[in-house]
């Protein structure tokens, strides 16, 4: 049987760029640390996993469906660094001659790109294993066979990355994974500038949510809620809380995403690993894969 590995890559890029030093980068002064990182923990996550294929995927711009909703999503988020974008065109390329297939479509979020191929391989019973640390992402744990792979917390470290399963989620959130987009309905993702409920933290939306089924049984029973000063808020609330709901719930359904993965090409690896002058990540490729 077939077992997928799908990796967030401007999640694994960003994460790798602030890990490493600053300081890295090649005799003309290109940066190389975001590659240095990529490289690092993609090829322990290639060789730890084995998987039979793996897709990259990444942002091209854009959040459509998202902004459709809040103008101001994700609006505190500063521009990428001049240093890291000089170094993505590399990133992409050591992908591919890595032997990653690519995703990405303007408008559409990586999130959103991620599920729909969860969603298709557990459709055939395939098993699917998610590369990220986003906590949106953890509802596709929800679907048969499909796990998460959190990430360390440092960039390249080879012996604290986490798998979760539905049951590791609901150990980490509190929550089942399918209720996880109305667990941030209701705490707000100040990472995607989604605001939430000001004083309803992780345990207070677990519980309600945990004892009325989902964010519209919150809702419908807001008269119920503890603490009672929540009671008043909630209502008077449920109008951005629907709104919430449908930014936080992935779509498991992007049409016109498909990828081929390309053979893997050690050679080529070399040669751009020569070219970046990673006399390391030489050596590393010398000795595996």
């Amino acid at each position: 049987m077939s077992r997928h590995l799908l990796i967030d890559g401007y999640n694994l890029v960003f994460r790798s760029y602030y890990a490493m030093p600053e300081t890295l980068s090649r005799s003309d002064g290109l940066p190389t640390g975001a590659i240095h990182g990529f490289f690092s923990s993609l090829w322990h996550i290639l060789e730890t996993e084995k998987p039979d294929d793996a897709v990259v995927f990444f942002d091209l711009g854009g959040a459509s469906r998202q902004k459709a909703l809040l103008a101001d999503y994700k609006a505190n988020r500063a521009a990428m660094p001049d240093a890291l974008r000089s170094q993505i065109p590399y990133i992409k390329k050591l992908a591919r001659l890595l032997g990653l297939g690519a995703v990405e479509k303007e408008g559409v979020e990586a999130d959103d790109l991620i599920a729909t191929y969860a969603k298709r391989y557990a459709d055939k019973g395939e098993p699917v294993r998610i590369v990220s640390s986003d906590k949106d992402l953890g509802q596709c744990t929800a679907l048969p066979g499909v796990t998460q792979l959190t990430p360390p917390a440092t960039s390249g470290a080879t012996n604290e990355w986490r798998v979760l399963d539905a049951t590791g989620v609901f150990e980490k959130f509190g929550v089942k994974p399918s209720r996880i987009p109305d667990f941030l309905a209701l705490t707000g993702d100040t990472s995607d500038n989604i605001p939430g409920i000001d004083g309803v933290g992780p345990k207070t939306a677990a519980s309600w949510i945990n004892r009325f089924g989902d964010l519209e049984g919150v809702i419908n029973n807001c008269g119920d809620l503890k603490p009672a000063r929540f009671q008043k808020v909630v209502h008077e609330s449920r109008v951005f809380l629907r709104r919430n709901l449908e930014m936080t719930r992935l779509d498991f359904n992007v049409a016109g995403v498909d990828a081929e993965c390309p053979p893997r090409d050690l050679a080529g690896l070399r040669a751009l690993l020569m070219e970046l002058e990673m006399k390391r990540a030489l050596e590393t490729v010398g000795s595996g894969l």
